[in-house]
Parts: C-alpha cells; structure tokens; sequence
C-alpha cells in the first residue's frame, strides 16, 4: 500500500490517479481530505504534517511514502515512518534545495532528514509548475489580464503531471534507491511566453501586465515566509546557469520527454474561461 501525502494538491491528485490506475492499494493524506475528495477504493485519512502523530493512522500496511515538504519536523516524520515499518521514502523536494540551499532550508532539513532514515529513499527536486499559473485564472476570466514579474526572464517550468508520473514511477519501480531527480518541463518559457500560449488556447487576447520587483513582493509576502520571497524573486529574475538548464530527469525516468506549457494549458483551460 502507497500513502500519498498532499492528497487534494496538484501533484497528488495525479499521483493517486495513476496509483489506482495501475492497480495499487492507496492511502490519501491531507489536512481535510475525505472520500469525496479521492477516487473511489481510495482510504482518505485527515492528517497535518506539521503533527507527526497524527500520520500513525495512515501508515498501517504501508509499503512506501510519497511525503511532501511541511511542517516544521522532518525527523519526526520520518521516525513515525519507520516505526510503522515503512520501507521506502520518496520526498518532493524543490530545486532550490540545490541552488539556493540558504533559502530553501526547510527543503534541505527534509532532504537531509530523508536520506539519513536509513530508508530506502528518492528524492525529486521540482522545478516551478506550471500550475502556478492557476494564480492568473481570475484575472484572466474577469479582465483578461496575467500580471507577473520578470516577464522576458526564462525558466523551464514543468508540468504537474510529470512530476506525479515520476512520483508513481519511482514508487512502483525499482531502481531508483538513492537517486535524486531534477525535474524540469522540456524549455525555457517566459510569463510573457505564458500569458501568449494561455491567449492562443482561449482563442481570446490576454493582456500581460510586467509587474515591477516591488509589487510582486507584496503580492507573494501575504501568503509566503519573506526569506522564501526574497529567493523566489531572486531565482525568477536572476536565475542561475543551473535553473535555467533543462534537466533530462523527468525522460530518465519515463521515457518519453517533458511536456510543455502548451499542453498543461490545453487540459486547463477551462479554468480561465
């Protein structure tokens, strides 16, 4: 049996999908998921990562963990884990834990925590998703505008569903003990690139707006750590040789390339009409 941790997020519902599509017994962990909320067979078990205990529940039988990074207390996550007699790990981690380790360091306590379980582990630093562009759907609807910072700046974002694919891939598969994965979409878009593709899938125009530095950070600093904004803002309109590469990960591990923006935006649309 599989625990799926982060059950309602925009990996996790992919993940679960493809568990239960390919046969697997799963567990769904969220904060206030329920069975409504997961596919049928599926057990929906409410739990907060920032309380360990609170996971014991979702455990039992449990063969491998997809474990999100949250909370405060990665030891004690990972020791629940292993009292329950789980035997795998496999940590969504973020690619700043790589390049920018001084700001991410709640990814890095989670990755430092997971390797030293004595566990077999993986770890899969993503890059950004391209779901975040879901933060543009109600200005889109209501004015046709997407307002984001930096709008010429390149990264290659990746598709949620990648990332949840090389989730199921590695938990099902052998092979991957001790592997760290960088997953990336296949190029370099822009916001401004975004906004255009989001345009050409509405079949209406879409006004970018360039925010500048400031108004992006008071935007993100009502829902983000200000270290966290900081580097954030940092990465997206400075970003390193290694951040703007593309990563041959997420094609390592499936076998086939990334998709791009223009696809996640295709099975997305509607969010924005």
């Amino acid at each position: 049996m599989f625990v799926v941790t982060g059950a309602t997020g925009n990996v996790g519902r992919t993940l679960i999908r493809l568990l239960v599509e390919a046969g697997e017994e799963v567990t769904a962990v969220a904060r206030r998921v329920t069975e409504a909320d997961v596919p049928a067979g599926v057990r929906a078990v409410a739990a907060d990562l920032g309380n360990p205990d609170s996971l014991r529940p979702a455990l039992q039988g449990a063969r491998a963990v997809f474990l999100l990074v949250a909370g405060e207390e990665p030891e004690g996550l990972v020791g629940v884990a292993k009292e329950a007699g789980v035997g795998r790990l496999v940590l969504l981690s973020s690619q700043g834990a790589g390049t920018r380790p001084e700001v991410y360091r709640q990814a890095v306590e989670f990755e430092e925590a997971v390797r030293g379980s004595g566990l077999e582990w993986t770890v899969l630093r993503s890059g950004g998703l391209d779901s975040n562009a879901f933060a543009w759907a109600e200005p889109v609807r209501l004015h046709r505008t997407a307002a984001a910072p930096f709008g010429d700046v390149g990264l290659p974002f990746v598709d949620p569903d990648d990332v949840a694919a090389v989730g199921a891939a590695v938990l099902r598969e052998p092979g991957h003990a001790g592997a760290t994965y960088t997953l990336t979409g296949p190029a370099p878009t822009t916001p401004r690139e975004r906004a255009a593709a989001l345009a050409e899938a509405l079949g209406e125009r879409v006004d970018f707006v360039e925010q500048t530095r400031e108004e992006a950070h008071a935007q993100m600093s009502r829902f983000m750590p200000l270290p966290v904004v900081e580097g954030t803002l940092a990465l997206l309109g400075a970003p390193t040789e290694e951040e703007r590469a593309v990563s041959p990960d997420v094609e390592r591990v499936l076998g086939r390339g990334a998709r791009g923006f223009g696809e996640w935006v295709g099975r997305n649309v509607g969010a924005f009409r």
